[in-house]
């Protein structure tokens, strides 16, 4: 016997999934906030829903990484975009460095360490 799949059924079933999962991190949200407001932060973090909350993010972020849609039609080179990434990289790196270097109680070498860093 052949089973029949219903592309609009499954569909329906994973909205139907989707709100679950939104209603149910609202409502751990909520309950962390009310702790939050009640106990501040480290109350809220003592509450057995933040790591269910934290490792329920984890999941989802991780599931989303292979769901992506391509909208872009020609093949792009990312060689030009690394070298502006780069070039901006080295003038904040400069400048950190720079200001670093004229700070009372630092000197040139404490700036390029710094610099180094921050590249």
């Amino acid at each position: 016997m052949k089973k029949i799949v219903d592309e609009r059924l499954t569909f329906l079933n994973l909205q139907h999934i989707k709100i679950t999962y939104i209603v149910q991190t609202l409502g751990v949200l909520l309950i962390l906030g009310h702790d939050f407001l009640e106990g501040g932060l480290e109350k809220m973090k003592a509450n057995p829903l933040w790591v269910v909350f934290i490792l329920s993010s984890v999941v989802y972020s991780y599931l989303s990484l292979s769901i992506s849609v391509e909208n872009e039609k020609e093949i792009k080179r990312p060689f030009r975009s690394f070298l502006l990434s780069l070039f901006v990289l080295l003038v904040i790196g400069s400048i950190t460095a720079y200001l670093t270097s004229v700070t009372s109680g630092f000197n040139w070498s404490d700036g390029v360490l710094f610099g180094g860093i921050i590249l």
